[in-house]
C-alpha cells in the first residue's frame, strides 16, 4: 500500500480539491491511504479562535464565522446546495460551539488541541464527499481513533503499540482518507503532534501498515537545496539519504517534518516529495543510499530566533552546575534550542519561543546571571559548505555567532 499526504497549500481552495482528484486519477487509488491537512491557512484561523476564546474577546464569534465562511465558499464551489456534506460540516461546527460553551478547562495547550483539530476534520469531510461525487469510492477515518498518544497537548508522543493495533484493523481494499496532525489520548481528548505534524502522521501510518512508500505532494518540484522564497537559483535534489534528510530536518528544512523520517528508515520505506502540479516530475526520493544527488550546498534558514548570552555575576566559570540549571529552565519553559556555544565564562544559546515563555525564562535567570539577548535574528545553516557559500550568508547582515563542524556551518545573522 501507499500513503499520500496533501498539505494545506494543495487543498487551499475548490480548485485545489479538484486537483487532488486529478492526482489520484493519474496515480490510481488502489491500496492507498490519504492524509490531509487543514485547508489553506485554516490552522492559523483556528488558532485565532483559540486566542479569542481564552481572552474572552467579543471577537470570538467573528473568528469562528471567518472559518465557517471560508469552508462555505469551498462547499458552494464544489457541491449542489442540497448535498449531504453541508449538514456534516454544520454538525462539526455545532460540536465546536458546544465545546466553546461547555468546556471548563482554560489551559492553553489543552484548549488548542480541542479546537484546532477541526481544521483537519472539516477538510477531510469535504474532500471525502467530493471524491465520492467524482466516483472515487473512499472511507473517511477519524485519525483520533487510529493514533493514540499521551496527554502532552500540542506535542503529543505516539503510543506505537496501540496505534499499530488500531491501524491493523483497517480494511485497505478501499481508498482511505484521514487527518494529519491529530490523535487522541487515553481519555479520548484530541491531541496534536506539533505544527506541520501531518507529515509525521503519514510516517506513522506507513510504519504501522508496512507501506511500500510515502508521497508528500507539494507546490514545489521536490526537495530543493534552499527555500526559493529566500534564495535564488535553487537546485532540485533528486536523491537524499535518510541520514541526510534527518540532518536537514533537524536544522529546520521545512519540506519534511523532523519526526517523519525515523519510522520510515526503521522499515526502509522510501519517501517521495513530488509536485501536485507537475505529475510527470519524479521529484525527490528519500531512501537508503547516497547522501545527496546532486552534491551541492544546502541552505536552511530559521527566522525569528533569539540569541541569548549568559554569564555568571562574579565572572566565575560556567561549570556543569550552572549549565544544568539553565537547561532545566529551557525545558521547563519549552524553549526550543537550535544552537549552543559556551566558553569559560559565558554560554550562548539560539532558541525559538514557540510558546511565548521567553520573558519568564529571562526573569528567572536574572537574579543569578548576567543575561543579554538579541531578538528577531536569523539562524542560517549550510550543509556541505564551501567558502563561497559562507560568504553569501555573511553578506546578509551582521554575524553575531558562527559555528563550524565537518559538514555544517551555522551563522546567526542580524539582518
Amino acid at each position: 500500500m501507499r500513503v499520500f499526504k496533501f498539505g494545506g497549500a494543495s487543498v487551499k481552495n475548490a480548485n485545489g480539491v479538484r486537483n487532488l482528484v486529478r492526482v489520484l486519477e493519474h496515480e490510481g487509488t488502489a491500496n492507498t491511504f490519504i492524509v490531509v491537512s487543514a485547508m489553506g491557512k485554516m490552522t492559523n484561523a483556528f488558532e485565532n479562535v483559540v486566542e479569542t476564546y481564552l481572552s474572552n474577546s467579543p471577537k470570538l464569534k467573528n473568528a469562528v464565522n471567518a472559518t465557517q465562511a471560508f469552508h462555505q465558499e469551498i462547499l458552494d464551489n464544489l457541491f449542489e446546495e442540497d448535498a449531504a456534506i453541508y449538514l456534516e460540516i454544520s454538525n462539526l461546527y455545532v460540536e465546536l460551539q458546544g465545546f466553546l460553551i461547555q468546556n471548563p478547562v482554560k489551559e492553553y495547550n489543552f484548549v488548542y488541541d480541542q479546537i484546532v483539530c477541526f481544521g483537519e476534520l472539516i477538510a477531510t469531510k469535504i474532500i471525502s464527499a467530493f471524491l465520492k461525487k467524482s466516483n472515487i469510492k473512499n472511507n473517511w477515518v477519524d485519525s483520533r481513533s487510529l493514533i493514540k498518544t499521551d496527554a502532552n497537548y500540542r506535542n503529543a508522543t505516539v503510543n506505537w503499540k496501540a496505534t499499530t493495533f488500531n491501524c491493523k484493523q483497517i480494511n485497505l481494499k478501499k481508498l482511505q482518507i484521514t487527518q494529519g496532525f491529530i490523535g487522541s489520548d487515553l481519555k479520548g481528548n484530541s491531541t496534536t503532534l506539533g505544527r506541520e505534524g501531518s507529515d509525521f502522521t503519514a510516517g506513522i501510518l506507513a510504519y504501522c501498515l508496512d507501506a511500500e512508500s510515502v508521497t508528500i505532494w507539494k507546490d514545489v518540484d521536490g526537495v530543493l537545496n534552499a527555500d526559493p522564497r529566500v534564495f535564488e537559483n535553487t537546485v532540485l535534489l533528486n536523491q537524499i539519504s535518510y541520514q541526510e534528510a534527518i540532518e536537514m530536518a533537524f536544522y529546520g528544512a521545512s519540506v519534511i517534518h523532523p519526526k517523519t523520517i525515523k519510522p520510515l528508515e526503521n522499515k526502509r520505506i522510501p519517501l517521495f516529495v513530488r509536485s501536485f502540479d507537475n505529475l510527470k516530475n519524479n521529484g525527490t526520493k528519500v531512501s537508503k543510499g547516497v547522501a545527496l544527488i546532486p552534491k551541492t550546498n544546502c541552505f536552511i534558514v530559521k527566522k525569528n530566533q533569539i540569541l541569548v548570552s549568559i554569564s555568571t555575576n562574579d565572572f566565575s566559570f560556567m561549570v556543569e552546575k550552572n549549565l544544568s540549571f539553565i537547561f532545566n529552565l529551557l525545558d521547563q519553559y519549552q524553549l526550543k534550542v537550535n544552537l549552543i556555544q559556551n566558553s569559560a565564562i559565558s554560554f550562548s544559546v539560539c532558541l525559538e519561543d514557540n510558546y511565548l515563555n521567553f520573558m519568564s525564562f529571562y526573569n528567572e535567570l536574572k537574579p543569578n546571571f548576567k543575561v543579554r539577548y538579541n531578538q528577531h535574528v536569523s539562524l542560517f545553516t549550510i550543509r556541505h559548505f564551501n567558502a563561497a557559500s559562507i560568504e553569501k550568508i555573511e553578506n546578509k547582515g551582521t554575524v553575531l555567532l558562527k559555528q563550524t563542524s565537518r559538514e555544517t556551518v551555522q551563522l546567526i545573522i542580524e539582518e
